[in-house]
């Protein structure tokens, strides 16, 4: 079985978006480390510097910033999740 790459989801629960990408990974089974940014102001912060945006959501997989909803969506559709999943 090949290992998964550690994924992470910095959201928040009142984002349609943040739903949406958290669905999408759960479906595919893919366990993700769910950030509630509003809960805590360093997470914020902590998104903000990796990722270089303040929208939510912002989905990392490893290393890779993969972006928000759309771009995973799109990464899904193109059959490439999955690779990136397992590096």
């Amino acid at each position: 079985m090949t290992k998964q790459q550690k994924v992470t989801v910095y959201g928040n629960a009142m984002c349609p978006y943040c739903g949406a990408a958290r669905m999408l990974l759960t479906k595919k089974a893919v366990e993700f480390e769910n950030i509630d940014i509003t809960v805590d102001p360093r997470k914020r912060q902590e998104m903000q510097e990796r990722s270089g945006s303040r929208s939510v959501p912002q989905i990392f997989i490893g290393t890779t910033h993969v972006g928000g909803f759309d771009e995973l969506a799109a990464l899904e559709t193109d059959g490439e999740l999955d690779e990136l999943l397992t590096g």
